[in-house]
């Protein structure tokens, strides 16, 4: 029997795990799979250990595990497969497969346009900011450019920057030391699911600033966007799967 076990991040913020919750019971009832279960990385429970061994629990011999991530970092390359890893040898009989994180998506651009829009009407010579949570992984540098990239083309931003909150950078530290007298107009996005400490941190960091210019948005957050890319990797894995490729 198949089973898919979402696992998202976690969060010391109760409304951050709450809202993951409720985002993925909504994607629940868009897929047609009878046994889906929720865990989390870290910060909250259920654990991945206990989220698969809730799903062999109701008789799950195929389980697609789905990371509810922006990118592919050490979460979805090391920890997980870590965890799955130790499941397989826990449960042999079990087949898993592991689907990708939500990624590079012309949906995910059009809700950072979206979280813009919200706070006020871009002027001409606007510009964005993109802040990532941080890795040590090249790639997610390399893949949040890309993102950052396709919004200036799409929606003919003067600029699209990035930086990240950690890991390597730029940091968001340093670009605000150059960028805090800025004249023109820039919408700050959090690159980030879920509310919590580092988009508050963001704000903190901003109201020592005497700048009008600068427009903290809302996060990426669980919108309808987030929620087709979603549905549209876990059809992709489970398709996938049954071409007999695990």
């Amino acid at each position: 029997m198949q089973a898919i076990l979402y696992i998202a991040h976690g969060s010391r913020v109760k409304a951050g795990v709450d809202q993951a919750v409720a985002f993925l019971q909504g994607v629940q009832q868009e897929v047609q799979v009878s046994i889906q279960e929720i865990c989390f990385l870290e910060l909250a429970t259920p654990t991945i250990g206990e989220g698969i061994a809730n799903c062999v629990r109701q008789g799950a011999t195929r389980i697609a595990i789905v990371p509810i991530l922006l990118l592919a970092a050490q979460h979805a390359k090391e920890d997980i497969p870590i965890e799955i890893a130790k499941a397989q040898k826990l449960f042999p009989h079990i087949l898993f497969s592991y689907g990708e994180p939500l990624g590079i998506h012309e949906r995910i651009i059009d809700s950072l346009q979206a979280r813009i829009l919200e706070k006020q009407q871009p002027k001409h010579e606007a510009s964005v900011l993109l802040i990532g949570r941080g890795s040590s992984d090249p790639a997610v540098k390399r893949d949040l450019a890309e993102i950052a990239a396709r919004l200036r083309m799409k929606y003919n931003y003067q600029t699209v920057d990035t930086c990240f909150l950690y890991g390597m950078g730029p940091s968001f530290d340093d670009w605000l030391q150059q960028e805090k007298e800025r004249q023109h107009q820039v919408f700050i996005v959090p690159y980030l699911l879920f509310t919590g400490i580092l988009r508050q941190s963001i704000a903190k960091r901003l109201q020592g600033l005497s700048n009008n210019n600068m427009v903290l948005c809302e996060s990426l957050g669980y919108d309808v966007n987030v929620k087709k890319v979603l549905v549209e990797r876990i059809n992709e894995l489970l398709h996938f799967k049954e071409e007999g490729v695990s």
